[in-house]
């Protein structure tokens, strides 16, 4: 257990990696980039189904 009361390292769990980015106060130019990315596989995935209906529909 820890000697103070103010340093709980090491009780109750685990703590929460922070990379050196979110560190620095990067983090929400780092979401837009995940949003960016969701809609871009969002978007693969659409072309992708319209591919497979209009093969299906060709057969």
């Amino acid at each position: 257990m820890a000697k103070s009361r103010n340093n709980l390292l090491g009780v109750g769990g685990q703590r929460k990696k922070v990379s050196r980015a979110d560190q620095q106060g990067s983090a929400p130019a780092r979401a837009a980039d995940r949003r960016a990315a969701a809609d871009q596989k969002q978007e693969l995935l659409r072309k992708m189904r319209e591919r497979a209906l209009g093969e299906q529909q060709e057969s």
